[in-house]
């Protein structure tokens, strides 16, 4: 399992946003689900080393997070969910900078890769802030995957792409789901039925269900997550 979560809390004076978590999470695309404030963002802060946590531990690909946080990082692209980017720079320039960090070998090369990939073609030469903000998503995307991390972690990776570029992201998250671990938080749940092979649902800090989608679907009974993720969300945890 590239992602092992044992027991992973994160309090808040008198507010656990975290509570006692636990999951693993191999190849395929995981969707992180739950309502505001329920946690996955903070999660999600934790897993890519942006909070410490208060107590519990993580494992990324065999790397403690609290002892290993730079072999951490490596081994992880992250798209958050304000994505912030340099908005005075070109697309290519961006793409050639975050390369830089990264020390990615042949960088030209993994960068026309990773701008076919992200659908970014027509926007390369581009300033970042001339762009829509569903393209401004795609270059968040395109700096998540560029060093081609085994672990994917993606916070509303399709917030303001329109219908059309919809079905292209999310073709390419299931793509990288056969060969990477991804991780995703959404609140569409069309599409976590459409990318997803798992689901975990997180409610008031705690997780109140972890199973394939068909698992969910078949033990409560319905064939709309929405109803299930309503009926777990609002009751007590």
């Amino acid at each position: 399992m590239n992602v092992q979560i044992k027991q992973l809390t994160k309090i808040y004076g008198s507010q656990k946003a975290v509570n006692d978590i636990s999951f693993s999470a191999g190849l395929g695309v995981l969707g992180f689900l739950g309502p505001n404030g329920a946690g996955k963002s903070t999660t999600m802060k934790m897993l890519t080393c942006f909070l410490p946590p208060t107590s519990g531990s993580a494992d990324i690909c065999g790397f403690s997070l609290d002892k290993q946080s730079l072999q951490v990082r490596a081994n992880i692209g992250y798209l958050p969910e304000n994505n912030p980017l340099y908005t005075g720079m070109y697309v290519k320039e961006a793409l050639a900078f975050v390369a830089s960090i990264h020390k990615i070998e042949q960088p030209e090369q993994r960068i026309a890769d990773v701008i076919a990939l992200t659908g970014l073609g027509e926007e390369q030469h581009k300033k970042v802030g001339q762009l829509s903000k569903g393209y401004r998503q795609r270059v968040g995307l395109a700096q998540a995957i560029l060093h081609d991390p085994p672990v994917l972690i993606l916070d509303e990776p399709t917030s303001g792409l329109d219908p059309n570029q919809l079905i292209g992201i999310r073709q390419l998250i299931r793509d990288l789901g056969k060969t990477k671990t991804v991780i995703i938080s959404t609140h569409i749940m069309q599409e976590v039925e459409a990318i997803c092979d798992r689901v975990i649902i997180i409610n008031k800090g705690k997780i109140v269900a972890d199973d394939t989608l068909t698992g969910l679907l078949a033990a409560h009974g319905s064939n709309s997550l929405e109803k299930i993720f309503v009926k777990l969300t609002n009751s007590a945890a």
